[in-house]
């Protein structure tokens, strides 16, 4: 009998949730930020424990950064009291989240930078210095 009794039990302990961002650009090879912490270079996967709202910073070699917010959408297994369930489940349960961002290329005008520099001595000379 208790060896039935740890069998059932070995078998609930078996599952698990496994939750995953994959992050792509275009162009790849884009260095990613999620909440300030460097993910590594897309394509790039990792593994994340909870839902919901993620700074995103992308910075790609030639290209425009991008800084941005991106929310994981929680499934109904992971909702309150069925996340337990799924968690002791004999089963394993792939969330897979998936992000891709275009890269705009790195916008290099010399008159608009000229134009902007003319704009901001302008503005300081009129400022005083103390």
């Amino acid at each position: 009998m208790r060896l039935i009794l740890f069998i059932i039990a070995s078998s609930l302990m078996l599952g698990c949730v496994k939750r995953t961002i994959s992050i792509s650009s275009n162009p790849p090879g884009a260095l990613v930020w999620v909440n300030d912490r460097e993910v590594g270079r897309t394509p790039v996967s990792f593994n994340f424990t909870y839902h919901g709202e993620y700074d995103i910073r992308i910075e790609g070699e030639g290209s425009e950064p991008i800084m941005t917010t991106a929310w994981t959408d929680r499934p109904f297994w992971d909702a309150p009291f069925v996340d337990l369930a799924a968690e002791v489940a004999p089963i394993n349960i792939d969330t897979k989240t998936v992000w891709h961002f275009e890269l705009d290329p790195l916008k290099n005008n010399p008159e608009e930078l000229l134009q902007r520099a003319k704009k901001l001595r302008t503005y300081t000379q009129g400022v005083d210095r103390e």
